[in-house]
């Protein structure tokens, strides 16, 4: 796996004893996290939408030709210290999803909206999620501030309703465009299961840890790891 060639992730599957030392250890928010972390987005976040603005222009140009409107898919996600806002994605499945037939059960559905063969996503949707051009105007939401490049991926205010005390630690950091789940546990669990990587990562949050996230995330997104 991934995780033990980057060293994180190694203690993830603690257990029990795992999740009450988290709860009982204060973390100490360091000068990178404090200060430093949070111009980094900001300026990467404005300056990467610039970069990709006409490859966003083209693939929104695609998507109004070929499925029509919205263009974006809008939906709300649970962010730093439980806040909610409004994350962006282009669109991969037909506007009338949720009434065809295909539609997969609520217990279902966390797996199977991140697989290739969802019969929800258009040719052009599978196009984008397999190189995951549908998430790049969530470089909006960290211009804004509202997001991360690393951190642990927005979860749904549903889901995050389900949430035992110590899982909200990962709370305790803005969410990311990626993170450790992507770069060492793609497709092993649906991401609501891989609780204790995010914590993973929030334990040990630090300029080389985000380096070495970023740096291991291209080959996730591209390699054999798909679907974050």
């Amino acid at each position: 796996m991934a995780r033990e060639a980057h060293g994180l992730g190694a203690r993830a599957e603690g257990g029990e004893e795992t999740r009450r030392l988290y709860l009982a250890k204060p973390r100490r928010i360091g000068r990178y996290e404090r200060w430093v972390k949070p111009v980094l987005d900001r300026i990467a976040g404005i300056v990467l939408s610039i970069v990709t603005a006409p490859v966003v222009a083209v693939i929104a140009l695609l998507i109004r030709t070929k499925m029509g409107a919205p263009v974006l898919f809008r939906q709300r996600r649970v962010g730093l210290h439980g806040r909610e806002f409004v994350v962006y994605k282009f669109r991969t499945m037909a506007p009338d999803r949720r009434r065809g037939p295909s539609r997969p059960v609520e217990v279902e559905r966390r797996v199977t909206h991140k697989s290739e063969h969802d019969p929800r996503h258009t040719p052009l949707g599978r196009v984008l999620r397999r190189w995951s051009l549908d998430e790049l105007p969530q470089l909006w939401n960290v211009a804004k501030g509202e997001m991360s490049l690393v951190g642990p991926r927005p979860e749904l205010p549903e889901i995050v309703a389900r949430y035992e005390p110590w899982q909200h630690r990962r709370h305790e950091v803005k969410p990311g465009l990626t993170g450790l789940w992507q770069v060492s546990a793609r497709g092993d669990k649906p991401m609501h299961e891989a609780t204790e990587l995010d914590i993973e990562y929030v334990e040990n949050l630090s300029f080389l840890t985000d380096l070495k996230i970023l740096l291991a995330t291209p080959r996730a997104a591209f390699g054999s790891h798909k679907g974050a």
